[in-house]
């Protein structure tokens, strides 16, 4: 049964959070802020599988958290639920290396996706492959990424990407030189299939332009496809500048 921590300091809502998500088939925990959320993470006995995280926290709030924990190498998938959905706020959070975000007030359905699809992240990235399959690992441009360790690596500096970072730039990979719209990568990398809103993906693609090292006026690899989506472009010499920007 998975492990799920909700950290929330308002008590009705974390029992709310904590009821439906326990008769979704997890096992809760909860916190009431961010320092004794980060010391219940340090002395599990068993790693949590996720974590619920509410921004506005007493003490540290849910950006320091997750900085905490990214920084003594923790990379439990984490789950932001924010009032302060602004776009600085959003990347603010994929700094700190939140895995994904939910702004308040919130869909209980589509909290509950959320969760799931991180979770499912998480146990693949667990679960080793087969002897005779060895990982893909994608090399372009003098760069590699390895999804089972979700590293990418840029020239000689090594990125620790989150699960959702991991699982975006994978699928940009695998259709590289096609054309993705927003809406395919929100059914195909997040799961989700509600009116949710695309300028999450946005975001992730500043995040990753910016591990590549990309000029945000100029990108080279990443590229935006004006009101589709965008392409992945692994050879930036045979970029058609043709319509993108």
């Amino acid at each position: 049964m998975p492990h799920i921590l909700v950290v929330e300091d308002e008590p009705h809502l974390a029992m709310g959070l904590q009821f439906n998500l326990e008769a979704d088939g997890h096992e809760v925990d909860a916190a009431a802020d961010g320092e004794t959320a980060l010391r219940v993470l340090a002395e599990a006995r068993v790693p949590f599988d996720a974590v619920v995280l509410d921004v506005m926290l007493p003490g540290k709030n849910g950006f320091e958290v997750t900085r905490a924990l990214r920084e003594r190498g923790d990379y439990v998938p984490i789950l932001m639920l924010t009032a302060r959905s602004r776009p600085e706020d959003v990347l603010l959070g994929f700094d700190a290396g939140v895995d994904d975000y939910l702004p308040k007030p919130f869909e209980l359905a589509i909290l509950l996706a959320r969760v799931r699809s991180l979770l499912r992240r998480s146990a693949w990235a667990r679960s080793a492959p087969p002897p005779e399959r060895p990982p893909e690992i994608y090399r372009f441009a003098g760069n590699t990424f390895d999804p089972s360790t979700l590293e990418l690596r840029v020239g000689t500096l090594p990125y620790h990407l989150t699960a959702m970072e991991a699982d975006l730039l994978q699928y940009l990979l695998k259709n590289a030189g096609k054309v993705v719209s927003r809406k395919a990568i929100l059914e195909d990398v997040w799961d989700l299939h509600e009116d949710t809103d695309t300028r999450a993906i946005d975001n992730f693609i500043v995040r990753l332009r910016r591990f590549l090292n990309e000029d945000p006026a100029t990108p080279r690899h990443v590229v935006t496809v004006r009101g589709v989506g965008y392409r992945f472009v692994a050879d930036p010499v045979d970029t058609d500048a043709n319509g993108l920007g």
